[in-house]
């Protein structure tokens, strides 16, 4: 079983989402947090799930799709990273790859 952390980086990217949607539905943006914090659960079972970033050659670096969001991690021995929730239409951004 892999160990999921979240990257304060990440958590920020959350935290701005939910705040966005709770201006039209507080509880809407409750439900969209707790999906993302289940899919990361699931990720400790099965941290290859999700397919490889295709702006990247590297299989270490996988992504799931929740919502119309990109959850960007990264797989280092038993530990998963989630480095980024990025929205779809959105280009990564630069040092994202970097992020600690």
């Amino acid at each position: 079983m892999a160990e999921v952390v979240w990257l304060s980086e990440a958590l920020d990217d959350l935290d701005a989402i939910a705040e966005y949607i709770a201006a039209d539905s507080p509880r809407y943006a409750a439900a969209v947090v707790e999906r993302f914090l289940s899919t990361s659960r699931d990720l400790s079972q099965f941290p290859r799930m999700g397919p490889a970033v295709p702006e990247w050659d590297d299989d270490a670096y996988r992504q799931r799709i929740v919502y119309g969001y990109r959850l960007i991690y990264r797989l280092r021995g038993d530990r998963v990273e989630i480095l980024a929730v990025i929205h779809s239409a959105r280009l990564l951004p630069d040092g994202l790859r970097d992020r600690q």
